[in-house]
């Protein structure tokens, strides 16, 4: 056996966690069985924006599949009403457990069935999965105790007393809750085996701070960035303009629950100069979308439109420095500032005079209009100091940095939030940075590269070249997440004329439905275009004008469904969800989601309609996977470290 000193190395690092033949020689045992697994389910869902009450929901339901299994298992045994109860039991268990036995006399006999009921469900549910690996889901109080109950069958004539045994025990000495509990969080695992976030967990609604409470727990999950992600990013990074995009938004929308409640970012400072400085401006441009559901007070919604104003005019002065600081981002049409005529009330757009909506502009300086006042200056230092030293907000951050990415290609799938920039005739657009043009992958490696630096970086100038470029990806013509040529903020603020307000999406989006385009693109990140797909949010899908999510022929799916509530008027439905099995492609589109409460209480699920898209003539197995070549990369190093032995290059260490 020849090896090289490297690999010698290698093998001795190897041998640390084997030190054993017998070691080494099990792991290569069960890796080759786990081989031989059917694959795992992948979940993917696009465009969350802040509806945490109905994300959680279909998190815990597995978009309709647990309902789907309990139907299977329990139709011939169980009512309708019973069925919905125990699939509410499982998505809720401490907060459905109670009020299901308000409704019952007998409690134990109660509590027996209701365990038998989910072993099986968790069962059918960890069938796929290796026993090593549903072990590790297991709390571990209950684990031994759990996973008898899971690989003992309960018809066995000679163990069925001490089945029923440990079930009695369970009851007897009062752990049945808790042990209804465990099983219904282990189902609500297992039914997912991994989970794809296609962006846009931030803005529009109350709860991403919520979701992703939910997400950091989660034990197998991947995010790629969308647009909205990204801002909170660079304002978590410490980029001033995003952070007053982040609050311009959170007034528009009246949503501030994620800032104020889930960040405790403090608003004081702004709502404090916004007052004085506007405090005789009706502000009417700036009042709040609200909702009948939305109980303000008149004062209230006063000064959100006053804050909004005043944050709207800091931001487009912060960006504007930015944009003359970065010349190379070809950005100088939104320079707008310096294009008002502040005396008669006009701006100067394409070789037009248009009058403004609003013309009290009482921190501008017509002379030097991107220069922040004193006080102006103050309310972003107080700001940048609340948002950079928010705690959870850091946390949440820098998890969307280590779970997160530009793309990601997986199971022979390409995962992007928003487009692949190209120009009108297909070919990649691309963005010129330091003397070299950059398009298609290494165009979004490079980008993403950049926003990792503004976060982490300590030179304070790639610090602030990280940061500028963490803003160009939210708004700038070029930008993958963005995918228009301008972010017409200013305009639809002050000018009536549509026309100005107009936002020419990047040509990506007529392209994509043709084939040639789809297979370009997998083509550029390696993948074979006759298997592979491109999955894609960002733009909703108009599913009430006949718009399909399934586009090019079936290689590119657009799942951006609308699960916020502020698109569903537009596509008509209430979100997608896309369910990659061993049997193939399924997507899931869901009707709106009531509340958590009514799911609970009177067991109303979020109805959801699956449709096939693509059933492999073989069923997947993890052998056929990524997974599975990192397993079979595995073994072949295993299988070196026994010949090592066996030859005498290293030997065995059995007192570990």
């Amino acid at each position: 056996m020849d090896v090289s000193p490297a690999q010698l190395k290698y093998l001795k690092l190897l041998a640390q966690h084997y030190p054993t033949i017998q070691a080494a020689s099990t792991e290569i045992i069960n890796l080759s069985a786990k081989l031989n697994l059917p694959k795992g389910t992948e979940h993917f869902i696009s465009d969350i924006h802040g509806e945490y009450e109905a994300f959680v929901h279909v998190l815990k339901n597995s978009s309709g599949s647990i309902k789907r299994r309990i139907d299977e298992i329990f139709s011939n045994s169980l009512t309708e009403r019973e069925r919905r109860d125990l699939a509410t039991l499982i998505y809720y268990p401490r907060r459905k457990l109670p009020l299901l036995l308000q409704q019952v006399e007998d409690q134990t006999e109660w509590f027996r069935l209701s365990l038998f009921r989910l072993i099986k469900v968790c069962r059918a549910v960890s069938s796929k999965y290796s026993r090593a690996y549903v072990r590790a889901a297991l709390p571990e109080n209950y684990a031994d105790i759990i996973e008898e109950l899971l690989y003992q069958q309960e018809n066995d004539y000679n163990r069925q007393a001490y089945y029923e045994s440990i079930i009695a025990t369970i009851i007897d000495i009062g752990q049945s809750a808790a042990f209804i509990v465990a099983l219904a969080e282990i189902i609500q695992e297992l039914a997912i085996d991994r989970l794809h976030i296609i962006g846009d967990i931030y803005d529009r609604g109350p709860g991403a701070h919520i979701i992703l409470d939910e997400l950091v727990q989660h034990p197998a999950i991947d995010i790629q960035w969308g647009n909205h992600d990204m801002l909170w990013m660079g304002a978590a990074a410490g980029n001033t303009a995003c952070m007053a995009n982040v609050i311009r938004i959170s007034l528009r929308y009246a949503n501030m629950e994620t800032l104020e409640n889930g960040y405790a970012i403090s608003m004081l400072p702004l709502a404090s100069f916004a007052l004085d400085v506007y405090r005789d401006d009706p502000c009417d441009l700036f009042r709040p979308k609200v909702t009948g559901n939305d109980e303000f007070t008149d004062n209230e919604i006063m000064l959100m439109a006053r804050m909004q104003k005043a944050i709207a005019i800091i931001q487009f002065k912060l960006e504007g420095q930015i944009i003359r600081r970065r010349p190379h981002y070809d950005m100088q049409d939104r320079l707008l500032l310096d294009k008002i005529d502040y005396e008669k009330g006009t701006i100067h757009l394409n070789g037009q005079d248009y009058p403004l909506l609003d013309t009290h502009f009482p921190t501008i300086d017509p002379a030097n209009p991107y220069a922040l006042t004193p006080a102006e200056e103050y309310v972003v230092n107080r700001l940048h100091l609340s948002f950079t030293n928010s705690s959870k907000l850091q946390q949440h951050v820098r998890f969307l940095f280590s779970k997160g990415s530009m793309y990601l290609v997986h199971n022979g799938n390409l995962l992007y939030h928003g487009c692949i920039a190209m120009n009108e005739d297909g070919s990649f657009m691309a963005l010129r940075l330091h003397g070299q043009e950059y398009a298609g992958k290494i165009y979004m490696d490079r980008v993403e590269r950049l926003a990792r630096q503004g976060y982490f970086a300590t030179d304070p100038e790639q610090k602030q070249y990280g940061l500028d470029a963490i803003w160009y990806l939210w708004s700038g013509g070029r930008s993958p997440l963005f995918g228009k040529d301008k972010m017409a903020t200013f305009e639809r603020y002050f000018l009536t004329e549509k026309e100005t307000h107009r936002e020419n999406k990047n040509p990506y989006y007529e392209l994509r439905d043709k084939k040639k385009t789809a297979n370009k693109i997998l083509e550029e990140f390696g993948l074979e275009p006759e298997t592979a797909h491109i999955i894609n949010g960002h733009v909703p899908v108009e599913v009430k004008h006949g718009e399909s999510p399934v586009k090019a022929g079936g290689k590119l799916l657009v799942i951006d469904g609308g699960l916020s509530k502020a698109y569903q008027t537009k596509t008509g439905i209430a979100g997608y969800t896309l369910i990659y099995n061993s049997y193939g492609l399924l997507l899931a589109s869901h009707e709106p989601f009531e509340s958590t409460q009514k799911a609970i209480e009177e067991g109303i699920d979020i109805h959801s309609k699956t449709e096939i898209l693509e059933q492999n003539r073989n069923r997947i197995y993890v052998k056929d996977t990524d997974l599975g070549q990192e397993i079979k990369k595995r073994i072949d190093e295993l299988k070196s470290l026994l010949d090592a032995y066996r030859v005498g290059l290293i030997k065995e260490n059995i007192d570990s």
